[in-house]
């Protein structure tokens, strides 16, 4: 499914559900010795999901551990993204010589919670909600921007070193015929810090509404 919205530079793979012969490798292990299952699961299947990328890349299995800001770290020469929710694993992974950042994200295809919606979203964000909705009212649209911004966080950070908050970013999304498939921009905002704001400003932005789930990616390529 991610894949439909990621240049052919890179590799993705997904999987709607936990398969038995994804393993965690000793090297990970320590990071989810306390997890319940649920988490357990999840964090193996997507360690999965990118080594098969990385395989694909003609890169043998390594070891896939959280660094800075919990960012996964990928192999030199390599630029990856991971993301999971219930029912759904996925990891995106390209050459650094054809990628210079890249983030996914994935959420269910429901509303935000009461009260999220104001704390995620700009004022010009929550405004344009409505014609949205009207325009194709089986995305949920609010849901869909956090997506978004949640994506440009996991390809800026890794590469800047800065945070960047969800008051940071616009996103201003144009669904495509089908209504559940488009683009998006992304807008930096005055105060976010000088080297995220560049490489914001240089991201596109994708997403996809399927198997009732929303699935957004941006990606710089070099």
């Amino acid at each position: 499914m991610i894949e439909q919205i990621l240049p052919a530079a890179v590799e993705a793979v997904d999987t709607f559900g936990d398969p038995v012969e994804a393993v965690l490798l000793p090297e990970e292990e320590p990071y989810v010795s306390g997890a319940v299952e649920a988490r357990r699961r999840e964090y193996t299947t997507v360690r999965h999901c990118a080594r098969v990328a990385l395989a694909r890349l003609g890169r043998g299995p390594v070891a896939i551990h959280p660094g800075t800001r919990r960012a996964p770290c990928w192999p030199d020469g390599l630029v990856g993204s991971m993301t999971h929710c219930d029912g759904y694993r996925a990891a995106a992974v390209g050459r650094d010589t054809d990628v210079s950042a890249l983030g996914i994200d994935a959420e269910p295809n429901l509303p935000l919670p009461a009260g999220v919606s104001a704390l995620v979203l700009l004022d010009n964000e929550r405004r344009r909600l409505a014609a949205l909705s009207a325009d194709t009212a089986a995305v949920c649209w609010d849901r869909l921007l956090f997506s978004a911004k949640e994506s440009v966080y996991k390809a800026v950070s890794p590469r800047t070193g800065q945070w960047l908050g969800f008051e940071d970013v616009e996103v201003l999304p144009v669904s495509g015929p089908g209504g559940g498939r488009g683009r998006f921009t992304v807008r930096a905002q005055p105060q976010a810090p000088a080297p995220a704001r560049v490489l914001v400003e240089r991201l596109t932005g994708r997403f996809l509404v399927n198997h009732g789930l929303v699935v957004t990616a941006v990606i710089t390529q070099q």
